[in-house]
């Protein structure tokens, strides 16, 4: 009898965790509702005194983004061929994850396609910027870029609506 009451315990609860245990979806979150839409960045009011500065221009669609850099420098970190007289774009994806007054992006550098880089000029791997949300409003988002200590205030360019795509 001990037996019989063993055997149809471990049936019941073999029974509730397959019941209850699902896969997630194989379907993209749908981030934060004010982030969605494309945001150019404005030219900071001392951006000339520093010695590098770069302009970030932002494409938020449900979890993901995609951010071009476009980056001024007066020192030459790379070699000549890179340089580029001082200017030069890179490119990011990934997702990103709004936490209370903070913005994390986690993503990697790419080509101007948004496809892996793997080599080539400037920056490859991953790319992990934090940012403090300062405000966000209808047609505005002010951050602070945490890693640089450099404010950087966002405008709309264009709303997105999400549409949770399969991953």
């Amino acid at each position: 009898m001990h037996a019989s009451r063993l055997l149809v315990f471990t049936l019941t609860i073999i029974i509730i965790a397959a019941v209850s245990c699902r896969f997630n979806p194989n379907v993209q979150g749908r981030g934060s509702q004010e982030f969605q839409g494309v945001w150019n960045g404005e030219p900071a009011k001392f951006q000339d005194s520093l010695l590098q500065y770069s302009r970030h221009s932002f494409k938020f669609t449900c979890d993901s983004f995609y951010a071009t850099i476009s980056t001024r420098s007066k020192i030459n970190y790379y070699g000549d061929e890179c340089f580029n007289k001082g200017t030069w774009v890179e490119y990011a994806k990934g997702t990103y994850v709004r936490s209370n007054d903070t913005l994390y992006l986690v993503g990697t550098f790419t080509k101007s396609d948004f496809r892996q880089k793997l080599a080539g000029c400037y920056r490859i791997g991953q790319y992990l910027p934090t940012f403090l949300i300062k405000a966000v409003t209808e047609d505005e988002i002010r951050l602070y870029d945490i890693d640089n200590q450099i404010p950087l205030t966002l405008k709309l360019q264009k709303k997105i609506i999400c549409d949770p795509q399969p991953l």
